[in-house]
C-alpha cells in the first residue's frame, strides 16, 4: 500500500535520522507506485515546515505520528492531483484509533480552503531559519534567496561516459542522451534502466562533482590518494583521466563502503585502483610524501546536496557544524603529509558553508607555508549542478621555501 510505505519512511526521516533514498530502496513495488511513493515522500520533506503551517493553528497538541500523517496528507491534496476523499479515507485509517477522528476533523477543514502562502521564507521554503542566516551572510540576500529557490525543485540525474569500456559512438541508447560537455549528458530514459549504465559504459555522476577531479590535474602513470573514496564515482574518473595506468589508492573508513568502490572498477574495467580500510585523521607513516596527487573529498555538512538529499535540513543542527569541521581539518591536515614536493592537493567537500570551505583553506594554508593555493571555486546550483567547493594547492619544492 503506497501511503503506507511513505508514511512509515517519513516517520523514520523527521524522527529517526533515516534518508528518503536510502529507505527506498528497501522497497519492492510496481514502477507507478514507486513514483507515486517518491513524490509523496520527498514532496513532503522539501516542503515540511509550509505543510505543518496549513494545519497548526487548527490543532493545540499532536502527536509525532499525526503529524507526519497530516504534513503528508497536506502534500497531497494541494500538489498532486489525488481526489480529497481518497486523501482523508486513506490517511485517517492509517491513523492510530485514538487518533482518526481528530485526524478526520483537521483535514475536512484543511481540504475546505486554499494553501495558505505564508511571507517568512523559512515557512514558504521549508528552510531552517539559522541556515538562511548563514547563507545571508556567507554570500548575500540575493544568492541566498536563488538558493531557497533551487533547493525546492528535485534533481536531475545525469550520467558521464566511460572511455575505459567505450567510444562514445558505441554508446547503445545514446539517441536518448543529451551532452552538457565533453564528459556529460543528461537523458530522457532512466539512465539507471540502461544498457551503457548495467555494462559500466556511463556512470551516474553529478557534473559538478567533476570539478575537483579536474583540478588534481592527474596524468598517465602518476600515484594518487583519494582519502575519503566511496561510492568511487570520482575515483573512476581519475583512472579514466590517467588511461588506467599508475597506481589510485582509495580509502574509506568503512569495509563496506569499500566493497561499491570494487565493484564499480570492476564493472567500468579500471584496473589500477586499490582500496583499503583507512581513518583519514590519522597519519599512516608509510605513506609521508609518497604520492603525486591527493583528493580530499571530505565528509561535510552537505548544504550543496539539498536537492538529492532534502532532509539534510531537518537533520543538520548548528551543533554539528562545529564537529565536522573539526573532522575536516584533520583530515586536511593528514592528507597534506602525503603529498610530495612539487605535488597537489585538492581539498572538496559538497556544500555550501563558507566555515567548510574557504575559511578552511585560509586556515590551513596559515599554518603550512609549503603550500600554495593555486585556484579555489564555488560552484553554485543550477538546473543541473549541485552546490560544490573545491580548492587546488600546490607544495612546493623545497628549494622553494625560504
Amino acid at each position: 500500500e503506497p501511503r503506507k510505505t511513505a508514511y512509515e519512511i517519513l516517520y523514520r526521516v523527521f524522527y529517526e535520522h533515516g534518508f528518503a533514498s536510502l529507505l527506498m530502496r528497501e522497497i519492492k513495488m510496481d514502477q507507478p507506485s514507486m513514483a507515486f511513493v517518491s513524490q509523496l515522500v520527498y514532496g513532503t520533506i522539501r516542503n515540511r515546515s509550509l505543510l505543518e503551517y496549513q494545519w497548526k493553528d487548527l490543532v493545540r497538541k499532536t502527536r509525532s505520528r499525526a503529524e507526519v500523517l497530516l504534513d503528508m496528507a497536506c502534500y497531497e491534496l494541494y500538489f498532486m492531483s489525488s481526489p480529497s476523499y481518497a486523501v482523508l479515507n486513506e490517511v485517517v485509517s492509517l491513523a492510530p484509533k485514538k487518533d482518526r477522528a481528530f485526524i478526520n476533523a483537521v483535514l475536512r477543514q484543511v481540504s475546505s480552503r486554499q494553501l495558505q502562502q505564508p511571507h517568512d521564507p523559512s515557512i514558504s521554503c521549508s528552510m531552517p531559519e539559522w541556515i538562511i542566516r548563514l547563507w545571508n551572510a556567507h554570500y548575500g540576500e540575493c544568492r541566498c534567496n536563488q538558493l531557497l529557490q533551487i533547493f525546492q525543485t528535485p534533481a536531475g540525474v545525469y550520467g558521464r561516459w566511460n572511455p575505459i569500456k567505450a567510444e562514445k559512438q558505441q554508446l547503445s541508447e545514446s539517441d536518448h542522451y543529451t551532452w552538457l560537455d565533453e564528459w556529460s549528458f543528461s537523458s530522457d530514459i532512466p539512465i539507471q534502466k540502461t544498457r551503457d549504465f548495467l555494462n559500466g559504459r556511463v556512470v551516474i555522476q553529478n557534473p559538478s562533482s567533476l570539478l575537483p577531479v579536474m583540478m588534481m590535474d592527474v596524468k598517465p602513470g602518476m600515484k594518487v590518494l583519494d582519502t575519503c573514496a566511496s561510492p568511487g564515482t570520482k575515483t573512476q574518473m581519475m583512472a579514466v583521466l590517467m588511461e588506467n595506468t599508475g597506481s589510485i589508492t582509495a580509502c574509506d573508513l568503512y569495509e563496506h563502503r569499500l566493497s561499491l568502490i570494487d565493484h564499480l572498477m570492476e564493472k567500468t574495467g579500471v584496473k589500477i585502483v586499490e582500496t583499503m580500510v583507512a581513518d583519514g585523521t590519522k597519519l599512516a607513516q608509510e605513506h609521508v610524501e609518497s604520492f603525486d596527487r591527493v583528493l580530499c573529498d571530505v565528509p561535510c555538512s552537505g548544504l550543496g546536496d539539498l536537492r538529492h538529499k532534502p532532509e539534510i535540513r531537518w537533520h543538520l543542527t548548528p551543533d554539528d557544524m562545529d564537529e565536522i569541521i573539526l573532522i575536516q581539518q584533520q583530515i586536511l591536515q593528514t592528507s597534506s603529509c602525503y603529498v610530495r614536493n612539487g605535488g597537489k592537493l585538492v581539498y572538496s567537500p559538497c556544500t555550501l558553508n563558507n566555515r567548510e570551505n574557504g575559511k578552511q583553506i585560509r586556515d590551513f594554508l596559515k599554518n603550512h607555508p609549503e603550500f600554495e593555493l593555486m585556484e579555489e571555486k564555488t560552484v553554485f546550483p543550477d538546473e543541473i549542478h549541485d552546490g560544490f567547493y573545491a580548492a587546488c594547492m600546490v607544495k612546493k619544492e623545497r628549494d622553494m621555501i625560504e
